[in-house]
């Protein structure tokens, strides 16, 4: 496994290093303080099962590293690593292709929650119901949840999750059900009767 972390600030780059290293032992953690080394970092270490990039860096400007990051990397999950608050960049990264948002004022648990559920994709969260091949137990409880309107807040306090777990949920939700909004989810639930009208 080959995780890539993005940032030009050293003690932040260091900190996500040391979190990854911990979650995950005998992974081949890559660091690069810009985009630009990305080329040859992966023809020296291999394509990344997930990256973690810092929003502002000296090679990019607003959201190119994520467009850019999406469009050689598609099915890798990327994590956007930001000082800047969720209320100002969030929505722009989603829609650019990010999968998760994390403020770095989040704190070690809370950034190590998110990209622990990132890389668990095939964690409990995922497991299977033996009926439906599409969906889990819990990716339906979570239809049911956006139906009546919750936001992430009251899905994770209902849970008894973080708030960025529940986006990763929901990340995943998004991808397994081939739609990019809460909108189009309850729409493609409805339409496929995953929801009593």
């Amino acid at each position: 496994m080959t995780l890539y972390v993005i940032d030009d600030h050293p003690l932040m780059r260091e900190a996500v290093v040391m979190l990854l290293r911990r979650m995950r032992p005998g992974a081949n953690v890559v660091e690069l303080d810009r985009l630009g080394g990305i080329e040859s970092a992966v023809k020296q270490h291999g394509a990344p099962d997930l990256i973690t990039l810092d929003l502002k860096l000296p090679d990019t400007t607003g959201n190119s590293g994520v467009h850019e990051l999406k469009k050689r990397f598609p099915e890798t999950p990327l994590a956007v690593l930001s000082a800047s608050p969720a209320s100002d960049a969030e929505e722009q990264c989603i829609e650019a292709g990010a999968d998760i948002y994390i403020e770095k004022s989040s704190g070690g648990l809370e950034i190590g929650n998110a990209l622990r559920a990132l890389l668990s994709a095939d964690g409990q969260f995922e497991e299977l119901a033996p009926t439906d091949s599409k969906l889990s137990k819990r990716q339906k409880q979570l239809i049911v949840m956006l139906d009546r309107g919750l936001s992430n807040r009251e899905i994770a306090d209902e849970l008894g999750i973080s708030e960025h777990t529940v986006k990763v949920h929901l990340w995943r939700l998004f991808r397994r059900l081939g739609v990019k909004s809460r909108t189009q989810t309850i729409h493609y639930a409805r339409m496929h009767g995953l929801l009593a009208s």
